[in-house]
Formats: structure tokens, sequence, C-alpha cells
């Protein structure tokens, strides 16, 4: 069996690990960025309906300027963004599916909604909000990544897929387990296999992935 190489940052990494080997895979880890706080201010709550969340690491890195927005309930995407603000002392209103353009398309499009994200976050047409960027996944310059060659690639963003096609170099007898289509396409070509999970989330990417690790290596 092919062993399975994941990419992603922590915490995030070690979810995904464990969760990988209880399924069985032989699991190598190399994270390809770290999260980091980023120094922010949080508007007056007065002007919003609604908090949104599209990741957990808005509340893991968001420090005590969200204590001035506890009093907005909020929109999440994904039960651990949700588990997340829960435990930080928010009142979950809604929790939509794998993606937020999944959890946009349940809510009225004349709410007011403040968005806590990523640096690295991605515009949505369907409904206009304000922003505040808490953190950010800087990447690792020198990461510890393995020889390549035969393993099965977890591929959990088009960030990650990016980077990895910058440091990889033979690619021909390596396989690609994407997360979304945007995934797959950034790691390139040249790559014994790419397939895309049935679903964008993490525990659809690693069933794709442990069908890849129990395919034959090519000679």
């Amino acid at each position: 069996m092919r062993q399975v190489l994941l990419l992603r940052p922590e915490p995030g990494l070690s979810a995904s690990a464990e969760r990988a080997r209880r399924m069985g895979l032989e699991v190598i880890a190399c994270p390809l960025f770290q999260v980091e706080a980023l120094a922010w201010q949080a508007p007056d709550p007065a002007r919003y309906d609604a908090l949104l969340l599209t990741s957990a690491n808005a509340i893991r890195h968001g420090g005590s300027e969200l204590d001035k927005l506890r009093t907005l309930p909020v929109h999440v995407v994904g039960r651990a963004t949700g588990q997340a603000a829960r435990d930080a002392g928010f009142e979950i209103a809604s929790t939509g599916g794998s993606t937020v353009e999944q959890l946009l398309a349940t809510l009225p499009k004349e709410l007011r909604l403040l968005h806590l994200a990523g640096e690295d976050y991605r515009d949505n047409a369907r409904q206009r909000m304000d922003r505040c960027i808490v953190y950010r996944s800087a990447a690792i310059q020198e990461p510890a990544l393995p020889a390549i060659e035969g393993l099965v690639v977890a591929v959990h963003s088009a960030r990650a897929g990016l980077r990895l096609a910058e440091l990889a170099d033979r690619r021909d007898a390596t396989a690609i387990a994407a997360i979304s289509d945007s995934a797959a396409e950034a790691v390139g070509a040249g790559w014994e296999r790419i397939e895309v999970a049935e679903r964008p989330n993490d525990s659809s990417l690693l069933a794709l992935a442990a069908m890849l690790c129990h395919t034959s290596r090519p000679t």
C-alpha cells in the first residue's frame, strides 16, 4: 500500500493525520504553511446582523477583539468551525455545508454580515459583506518535503497545490488527491494521475486518498 502525504497546516494537519491513520493509512506529514494571527480591530457590532465564519482559525487566532462581537449570532461553514465558535461563547445561528457558497445560498441577501477571514479569502458575488482579516497562512520557506515518488499527496487547497508545484521535481510516479477543482488545477501537469474528491471536505478527500493508496505504483 502506498503512503499518503499531508500538507495542510496545524491544527488541521494533526486532525487529518489521525483520521487517515484510523482508516489504516500510513501517513507522512509535511505542512507547507503555518497559521499566524494578525493585528485587527473589531468594528461596532451594531452595524451588523451577524458574523460569518468560514474557518475555525478565525476563532483560534482572533484574540481579545472577538469579545466585542460576542453579541452577534454566527453563521458558520462546517461543523468544526461551529464547534470552535460555540466553545468560544458564540451563538450559532446556522451551519452551512462544505463551502461558503452553500451557506450564503441559504441566507437572505439583505443580511448585514461581517466576515472574520484569513488573508487568502475568496470574494463571493452573491452577497456584499464587510471583512476583518484576522489571520494568515504563511508559507514555510524550507519545508521538510520528502521524496514524493510513489506517494499519494492529499492537497487541501489551491495554495497548497501551487506551493507543491513549486517544490516538486519528478512527478510522474506521484498521485494527487485534490479537495476541489481549483486545487487540482493548481498542482499543474505531469503527475501520475489527479483525482478530485466527491465533496470539498477532509473526509471525502481522505476517502479518495485511501482509494489511491491501494492502487499500484507505475513501473
